[in-house]
């Protein structure tokens, strides 16, 4: 059963260390991706220069992708913000959050990284980062939140899933559907889309 008690501190507590932040950007990744991979290294710059530019980076607070945005923010002396989460593994969070949230619920999390992001970058990730994908996804095709800049990073990771998403296109989904995120390979590329694309939450 839901301790609503819970729910209602974590969104307080939240409340508390995130309604001075300025606009910032989610990136959802795996949490276990090493950090001599590339797509480690290449979040780790693309959030930096976000940084520079006046955007926060928010993860999941954790290991991996989620740990390369928080050291890229860190980095770029901007805001760095982890919104973890209670696992019974991959729970810790990383040396390079400034802002750390708790939370029990992934619901509440969702919501906290919804209502304190201006644009998501979604980096390659397993069915977490999947989950974050289509929960965003589904809340600006449905008109529950205001259409928000939205990446997919690396073509071919995204590949199948990006053909599933066509063969659904006239039968479950709209071809319009498909224009709500963006599918980019190059790092200095993503910057320049988030630079030119920003937008109130």
């Amino acid at each position: 059963m839901i301790n609503l008690e819970q729910v209602m501190r974590d969104f307080e507590t939240a409340a508390e260390k995130l309604n001075k932040a300025g606009p910032c950007i989610s990136i959802f990744g795996s949490a276990r991706t090493d950090p001599s991979h590339k797509h480690y290294k290449e979040i780790t710059y693309i959030a930096k220069e976000l940084t520079k530019i006046g955007y926060g980076i928010i993860t999941g607070g954790g290991k991996g992708i989620m740990e390369a945005g928080n050291k890229g923010a860190k980095e770029g002396q901007g805001e760095s913000i982890g919104l973890s989460i209670y696992l019974p593994f991959e729970t810790c969070s990383n040396a390079f959050v400034d802002h750390l949230v708790d939370f029990k619920y992934f619901f509440a999390r969702k919501v906290i990284f919804v209502n304190y992001s201006s644009a998501f970058l979604i980096a390659p990730g397993g069915v977490g980062t999947l989950d974050e994908f289509f929960e965003v996804f589904t809340l600006i095709q449905t008109g529950k939140i205001k259409k928000r800049p939205m990446v997919l990073y690396d073509a071919k990771y995204w590949k199948p899933l990006i053909e599933q998403l066509h063969q659904m296109v006239g039968y479950t989904i709209s071809a319009e559907d498909l224009s709500l995120f963006e599918i980019i390979d190059d790092p200095d590329e993503v910057i320049r889309f988030f630079d030119t694309h920003r937008t109130e939450k």
